[in-house]
């Protein structure tokens, strides 16, 4: 079997099977990420608070934070991070449950609050939410499968063009 063309096709396909799965993960988790701003379901639209530079304390942001039943927020350690958009006058408090809370920068008003879904679908595009060892190990070989599955289609794509090109000179050449 010392066929190139065979094991091509051999490779092409084994390929093919073992990155399916974690590669369909990365694909739809993908597009799912692409329209986070146009699609509220994944991030929720950000609002426009008061503009100017932010005037509320931190500890304004975490009472109105809290009183957000539905994001489980009592203190600062169930908070994930602050995202601080002055010129939006906004700050966007994440907390660990996921959920986003948007404060006014001025006034400290809650602007909305909405589940948010990119996160998670970040560590699930990048495979860390499956396990740690999983995003070195099974979704990065996955990556490099499917980089030599573009390769290896390229080549099946091409060889029977050069074929038939063959044939043709070889045809000319004869006349």
């Amino acid at each position: 079997m010392s066929n190139p063309r065979i094991w091509n096709r051999k490779l092409h396909r084994w390929g093919a099977i073992a990155a399916a799965v974690p590669f369909l993960v990365v694909i739809g988790t993908g597009l799912l990420l692409q329209v986070k701003k146009q699609v509220p379901w994944v991030q929720p639209v950000e609002q426009k608070g008061t503009p100017g530079a932010p005037l509320v304390s931190m500890e304004a942001v975490l009472a109105a934070a809290r009183t957000v039943p539905e994001a489980g927020i009592a203190s600062w350690d169930d908070v994930d991070r602050l995202d601080v958009r002055p010129g939006k006058g906004l700050v966007k408090v994440i907390g660990n449950s996921r959920w986003e809370i948007q404060v006014d920068a001025q006034s400290g008003a809650v602007l909305q609050s909405a589940y948010r879904r990119s996160d998670l679908l970040e560590t699930l595009h990048d495979g860390s939410w499956f396990h740690p060892l999983a995003k070195l190990w099974l979704f990065l070989p996955s990556g490099v499968i499917v980089f030599g599955l573009w390769v290896t289609g390229i080549y099946l794509f091409l060889v029977p063009i050069r074929a038939r090109r063959a044939k043709a000179r070889t045809a000319a050449s004869a006349h």
